[in-house]
């Protein structure tokens, strides 16, 4: 499929769905909602100055992970950093095939449509594509979003005991749900992780009785 030629009605419909029909997939449960959780490589943490290096995604509907209906792509570099390509395995010189931000950004939004977004800290991917996106002249993200740091959190009991942390790392949540490591630090390999810990919490949510759509996003 070249989504790139679908790209200009594809956004169209994106900006003219997004913004009129989550609400009502809400009502519907979350078996009827299409999710797309994502993930980030990006030259640093820096909004300003840092780029995203690639972008994957992965789709979860009817409590499936929808690997033939995966996304991902590499975007042309101007920008480098040694130290974070240690993490991240990407380097300047591979020979990938690699889109302009615009390409990948367009493609990226076909393939979203009115998706709820799901990304572990989702505030830093949601961010960092938007400001791509304000680059390029394009408006920003109206989907909603969902962050699994914040969704595992509902999981565990409270105790005056035991203190709850701030946050939890994905790193945290594959050890806790006994999730292979092996594909860590890639924009795919992290869709993949995040995706099978939704699921996982989605379970703990139905045995404390808090598994509908509205309740994930209280």
């Amino acid at each position: 499929m070249n989504l790139f030629k679908k790209s200009k009605d594809g956004l169209f419909k994106f900006w003219n769905k997004s913004e009129t029909s989550t609400d009502d997939k809400q009502s519907n449960g979350i078996d009827a909602t299409r999710f797309v959780i994502l993930d980030t490589e990006t030259t640093g943490f820096d909004y300003t100055a840092d780029r995203i290096l690639c972008i994957g995604a992965v789709v979860l509907q009817n409590n499936t992970i929808s690997i033939p209906d995966s996304f991902e792509v590499y975007i042309q570099q101007d920008h480098y950093d040694k130290a974070t390509a240690k993490i991240h395995g990407i380097l300047k010189d591979f020979a990938l095939d690699r889109l302009t931000e615009l390409e990948a950004l367009q493609q990226f939004l076909v393939f979203l449509g009115d998706s709820i977004i799901i990304a572990h800290h989702t505030i830093f991917d949601i961010t960092m594509i938007n400001k791509a996106l304000e680059r390029n002249g394009l408006p920003k993200l109206t989907n909603k979003t969902l962050d699994t740091a914040f969704l595992y959190k509902k999981t565990l009991l409270k105790s005056y005991i035991i203190q709850r942390k701030e946050t939890y790392s994905l790193d945290e949540l594959a050890d806790k749900f006994d999730i292979s490591k092996e594909d860590r630090h890639t924009a795919m390999g992290d869709a993949y992780i995040t995706a099978i810990a939704f699921l996982k919490i989605l379970t703990k949510l139905k045995e404390k009785k808090d598994k509908t759509l509205n309740q994930l996003f209280t």
